[in-house]
């Protein structure tokens, strides 16, 4: 499991494949809080890959990530 403490506010961040997904604006609890579009989301931390150069990678793509916003 990725240490949670090293996402910071104004992280990127993107899908496996890359693309983006939001910026991160904080957590609350286990879960990354995210603005994307004007509005808040979150992700659960459980679905982080990796933190590297200021950017939060995930394990779903994208458009998976995201599915349940739409």
């Amino acid at each position: 499991m990725v240490d949670l403490s090293q996402i910071k506010g104004q992280m990127e961040v993107r899908g496996s494949d890359g693309k983006h997904v939001g910026t991160v604006d904080g957590m609350d609890g286990q879960r990354v809080r995210l603005a994307s579009g004007g509005m808040y989301h979150h992700i659960d931390a459980d679905m982080v890959e990796s933190v590297e150069k200021g950017v939060v990678r995930l394990k779903l793509t994208a458009e998976k990530a995201t599915q349940a916003w739409h």
